[in-house]
């Protein structure tokens, strides 16, 4: 979309009145565990299914009582998710990029957040009681970060789902820059158009 571009934080954050900011998080842990006993998980990575059916990050509109964007990122994360969130927090150190869209005057800015194994499985258990499921989130989502023999099933199959805006960049991006998929996985990686 013309005016849709990748800008720096500073930028954005100097943008004039009546731009919004909306700030999501890919939540990550490490799984040392292997499928079928022999395709190595290496890390769990969470997106959700969103009202609207399009794959997501966590995450939402900061307002204008939230103090900075990682106290709106993490009053949505607790919104969304419940209150396992409340054992970790998305900081400034954590931020990756912002994406602007001009037509709709929403600058999206994008963070990563390692968790340990037990907080990452504390916020799928408890996230089904969180103040937004069912209405804005319909529920987390694993996303698989292998390639089946076929080279079609797990990571090539998933990336062909609809995402929100730049969700599938972000979520790319993120995969390679955080080292979170095996070294031959991003190589050998048809990534499949956006839809």
């Amino acid at each position: 979309m013309a005016g849709d571009r990748k800008v720096e934080l500073s930028e954005a954050l100097a943008l004039e009145p009546g731009w919004r900011h909306a700030c999501h998080a890919l939540l990550y842990a490490p799984d040392p565990r292997k499928l079928f006993g022999r395709i190595p998980m290496r890390f769990a990575v969470l997106m959700q299914m969103r009202f609207d059916g399009r794959l997501g990050f966590p995450g939402g509109f900061v307002d204008s009582q939230d103090s900075s964007l990682e106290d709106g990122l993490n009053r949505e994360l607790l919104e969304e998710l419940g209150d396992a969130v409340s054992a970790f927090r998305v900081e400034r150190s954590d931020y990756r990029s912002s994406h602007l869209a001009a037509k709709q005057r929403v600058v999206a800015h994008f963070y990563a957040k390692r968790l340990t194994p037990e907080q990452l499985q504390a916020v799928e258990a408890r996230a089904p009681q969180a103040k937004d499921h069912g209405l804005e989130v319909l529920g987390l989502v694993r996303v698989p970060l292998y390639i089946l023999r076929d080279g079609v099933g797990g990571l090539p199959t998933f990336l062909e789902n609809s995402f929100i805006g730049v969700a599938r960049e972000q979520l790319l991006e993120a995969l390679q820059d955080l080292e979170l998929l095996d070294p031959g996985i991003m190589a050998n990686l048809k990534i499949p158009a956006s839809k």
